[in-house]
């Protein structure tokens, strides 16, 4: 195989390679509330990512607006897995609300963001 060819079929090997590293870590894909979305008190956060979750390293804490972290109810998994449904033990008062979520997916990767909401009057 001449030299260039062998460096260009290595090259590709090492793209895609590291490509498939990439798409193997459970991101967010959607929320409900969505980021910076302004909303009526909501019941509970739907949190749905690309992979499955391991329930037992995955969660949230919700941060109220002056600080405080909110009270939640029982975390648990939906659609086969891919949904952590955060549920709010009280009512939300009006605000900006941040969450912090961490996961780890079934295959072991571990994943973590932020983003806001804002409970309207």
């Amino acid at each position: 195989m001449p030299s260039f060819t062998l460096r260009l079929f290595c090259a590709a090997t090492v793209v895609l390679g590291l490509a498939g590293q990439a798409f193997a870590h459970a991101h967010l894909k959607s929320s409900v509330p969505a980021d910076n979305d302004a909303v009526t008190a909501p019941g509970e956060l739907d949190l749905t990512f690309s992979e499955e979750l391991n329930m037992k390293f995955s969660g949230a804490k919700v941060s109220a607006p002056d600080g405080k972290e909110v009270k939640l109810g029982d975390i648990m998994l939906m659609d086969g897995g891919k949904t952590l449904m955060v549920p709010f033990a009280g009512t939300l008062a009006p605000g900006a609300y941040k969450v912090d979520w961490h996961v780890l997916s079934t295959d072991g990767h571990k994943t973590n963001g932020t983003y806001s909401f804002t409970v309207k009057r």
